[in-house]
């Protein structure tokens, strides 16, 4: 187990560069305030440096939300929601209290809708998951089914700020979802109904019924729906 010091003192630190992808993106981004001991907390258990974008974002970000708001990529938050942050990589991912070498965290963001962007570890097979090692999923909420994202989790992030979320929403976005997603708070996501994977929202997306409600109420329809219509269970979507 690498210490602390080890992790954060690093030569060629990733949080330069990816500052300058924050502000530079066309799509929308906010940089939500972190807690520097949830943070380390969170790097201890990874065990990954800050020459890593994982580790620039666990260490100098409370997460990012990302296209007014519809995306969520968590980093080093608070431990609580109660006062308007993100919850941290370490509590979406019901971290151990102790350090388990075994142990490796998978959630790193949602979306609003109910897919869950997950990081494959060693054996993403025996998980559930497409892809390989290293590599992103998505659990899509209108196939109830995870896909292989072929890329790795800082290709990801820049892939977040090319502006192809509009491509890949394509089909899971309305008329006026900014405006909707806007006045959503922190924890909150949308309930769609007839649901995402239905005929009818395929059909026509825009007549669809849209109420907001807990993101963990949302995570949790779509879980139980996998399991009961999907083609396998989903596993565990992460803690909001």
């Amino acid at each position: 187990m690498r210490g602390i010091d080890e992790l954060v003192n690093v030569d060629d630190p990733a949080w330069p560069e990816l500052q300058e992808v924050l502000r530079t993106s066309s799509v929308p981004v906010q940089v939500m305030p972190g807690d520097i001991n949830e943070g380390r907390r969170c790097l201890l258990q990874m065990q990954v440096t800050g020459r890593s974008v994982l580790g620039a974002l666990t260490l100098h970000t409370g997460g990012l939300l990302v296209d007014n708001g519809w995306l969520r990529v968590f980093g080093g938050g608070s431990a609580s929601v109660a006062d308007g942050r993100l919850p941290s990589l370490a509590q979406v991912n019901r971290f151990p209290t102790a350090f388990d070498p075994h142990w490796q965290p998978s959630r790193v963001g949602h979306d609003i809708v109910g897919g869950v962007f997950a990081l494959n570890g060693g054996g993403p097979a025996a998980a559930g998951r497409p892809g390989a090692p290293g590599q992103m999923t998505y659990f899509a909420p209108d196939t109830l089914e995870w896909e292989a994202m072929e890329m790795g989790h800082s290709g990801w992030v820049s892939w977040l700020f090319s502006g192809r979320l509009e491509t890949f929403y394509d089909g899971m976005r309305w008329p006026g979802w900014r405006e909707e997603v806007a006045a959503l708070a922190v924890g909150q996501g949308l309930s769609v109904y007839p649901f995402l994977w239905s005929k009818e929202a395929h059909a026509d997306l825009a007549a669809t019924s849209r109420r907001p409600v807990p993101l963990r109420e949302v995570l949790g329809v779509a879980a139980d729906f996998a399991r009961q219509m999907g083609p396998s269970d989903p596993g565990f979507l992460g803690d909001v």
